[in-house]
């Protein structure tokens, strides 16, 4: 290190240059380009930290360093600055890891492009058929809600079934959050570095389509041969098992059977384990077994670097605002903010013409107003149902156990677990403090009865209807 530590003045200039940014509205585009930690500096070269090689190399083209360099000779005097940026991507702990689980996904460091080809297997260039090739880590933006099972994913997948904390692996959340990619990314590095290796990735739909069929064909040594002799498991949506008794049982043993043949498992579910109703205990057992880990939506940061990516992937370019656009209005869902990217650049290359914010709007006014509307508050729920049912929010979440406020109580309930990604415990502090189990009752008792009284089933649809409909107003 340099005998002048060049730290204070770095953090003079980022200071600097985000109140700049403030004053011009822009302070959202200051945290998003400007996420540098400060190392170390040696005579006249900083060294930083950070998030990716994409941000980075985006940092430079956009001018962000310039601006920095130019800061700094600002306040120092001293022209000639060289910012030396590296990256590592150590993933956050979940709540309560085990030590080897820490250590296995802190020492992890995210693989760049040159790396990525370095190690790749060029003699063919072969892809498994199972396997989506779009599927990569490398085409992957890791962010705060995903970070841990990004790195989780990729360690197994350099050490594919050795080490038990990660194997198996289950990925859980709603749909459009990376869980399928994540999943197909250890598949595909693995069969890109040993083309010999046997995968296998099926959903849980397709593999009770086979046993059934194997079943009716007297053909079950068969199916049993095939699917315990894998190298890597990967099985999609988990949550099709639910009131399968039979097919739970053959992927009971067929789970055991690869745990034995020491094979990467990788499973995704779209909820808690916990909560997955109709699953034997000993299958729940078997998926978690390794690490659970929950994906959450992106933040507005990482929602930004993913639309960002995938302009990279497909050399392409839409205005800066267009990308803000999207990125605040759709927060939910990855493969939405895929979609307004496909359409917009679509629009670009029909036209030939650039997308303006006021043409973005209306391309995509159906898809935004879709994504939002789908984000229905817990508060809306209460307050539609109470107006309803002529009652109060107090009323519902409170501790009157009539025979009318209770059912009302349920029926808040049930829409909310419907419409909302809230898990039972969380619904229990929503409604008084009330224990899971007496929400998943709730729950399940108007599930049933829906299912056995049609006009109950219509007064549902019809609040449900309401409540969305409240949220156009």
């Amino acid at each position: 290190m340099s005998s002048q530590n060049y730290q204070v003045f770095w953090q003079e200039a980022l200071k600097q240059l985000s109140e700049e940014y403030i004053s011009k509205g822009k302070e959202d585009e200051f945290k998003i380009w400007f996420k540098m930690d400060y190392v170390e500096d040696h005579d006249n070269s900083i060294v930083v930290n950070v998030p990716s090689d994409f941000m980075k190399n985006q940092m430079i083209s956009r001018g962000y360093v310039d601006q920095i360099k130019s800061k700094l000779s600002e306040i120092t005097g001293q022209s000639d600055f060289v910012i030396e940026m590296k990256f590592t991507n150590a993933a956050p702990s979940p709540a309560s890891p085990s030590e080897n689980e820490k250590a296995e996904v802190k020492t992890e460091k995210k693989p760049d492009v040159s790396e990525k080809k370095s190690e790749k297997n060029e003699s063919s260039g072969k892809h498994h058929p199972q396997l989506m090739e779009k599927f990569t880590f490398e085409n992957f933006v890791p962010g705060e809600n995903n970070n841990y099972a990004y790195s989780a994913t990729l360690a197994a997948a350099k050490n594919p079934g050795k080490n038990d904390t990660l194997n198996p692996i289950l990925l859980y959340g709603a749909s459009g959050l990376g869980k399928t990619h994540l999943m197909q990314s250890l598949g595909n590095y693995i069969f890109q570095h040993n083309e010999k290796a046997k995968i296998c990735c099926i959903s849980s739909e397709n593999f009770f389509n086979e046993f059934y069929h194997s079943l009716q064909n007297n053909i079950m040594n068969k199916f049993k041969n095939k699917y315990r002799n894998y190298d890597v498991f990967l099985f999609d949506d988990i949550q099709f098992l639910i009131g399968k008794e039979s097919l739970q049982e053959e992927c009971f043993h067929t789970f055991n059977g690869l745990m034995e043949h020491h094979a990467q498992m990788v499973f995704t579910c779209d909820r808690p384990i916990n909560e997955l109703k109709g699953i034997e205990d000993r299958l729940k057992t078997r998926f978690s077994s390794g690490v659970c880990i929950d994906l959450k939506p992106p933040s507005y940061e990482n929602r930004i670097a993913i639309i960002r990516k995938k302009l990279e992937i497909e050399n392409k370019n839409i205005r800066d605002d267009v990308v803000e656009y999207i990125a605040k209005n759709i927060q939910m869902n990855v493969r939405d903010l895929e979609a307004s990217i496909k359409k917009i650049v679509g629009y670009q290359d029909l036209i030939q013409t650039e997308v303006t914010i006021e043409i973005a709007q209306d391309l995509l006014k159906d898809t935004i107003t879709e994504a939002t509307g789908n984000a229905v508050s817990m508060e809306t729920i209460l307050k539609v149902v109470a107006d309803i049912e002529n009652t109060s929010i107090a009323d519902i979440k409170g501790k009157n156990r009539s025979k009318r406020l209770a059912e009302t109580r349920h029926i808040s309930i049930y829409i909310a677990r419907e419409l909302l990604e809230y898990s039972y415990s969380e619904l229990g502090s929503e409604f008084g403090g009330r224990d899971h189990t007496t929400i998943l009752s709730a729950y399940n008792g108007i599930a049933d009865r829906i299912k056995t009284d049609p006009s109950f089933e219509k007064r549902i649809k019809d609040i449900i209807s309401a409540i969305k409909e409240y949220k156009k107003i």
